[in-house]
């Protein structure tokens, strides 16, 4: 049996246009994000990181609801998913999209659609300082 590159991520893809959601398998479970393109100097500003934890809700079926949305579907352009193993819990999942939100938490590009703004469970085991880190 191969022995895995990742312990979480299955498979990802990266940068895709909108038009590339339709090929997202169904109830795919794992992280995405919705990125906004600067053609001009080649790059991608994070506009939002979310996740479909549970079989019902796959990646494919947020990533709709996110650009049929008046609200964040013109403010990106692009996204990136990334599946998990099918192994990996609801609460694992939830777990690295609020990782990941916590760290964007400050971005002020990142912050123009993302509700939460921390990562309470997070926020319970960090310390002020590196020197509190006592083994």
């Amino acid at each position: 049996m191969p022995v895995s590159e990742l312990k979480f991520i299955k498979r990802c893809v990266e940068f895709c246009p909108k038009t590339e959601i339709k090929n997202i398998p169904p109830n795919t479970r794992g992280i995405y994000a919705l990125l906004y393109e600067r053609p001009k100097i080649k790059k991608y500003d994070v506009v939002y990181i979310g996740m479909a934890r549970g079989r019902q809700a796959g990646i494919r079926g947020r990533l709709r609801s996110h650009a049929e949305s008046k609200k964040k579907g013109h403010l990106w352009t692009h996204f990136s998913a990334f599946e998990v193993w099918d192994n990996i819990t609801e609460a694992e999942v939830a777990e690295l999209e609020g990782l990941f939100r916590h760290i964007y938490a400050r971005d002020t590009r990142a912050n123009r659609v993302n509700q939460q703004k921390h990562f309470k469970k997070l926020k319970n085991v960090c310390t002020k300082s590196p020197k509190e880190w006592k083994p």
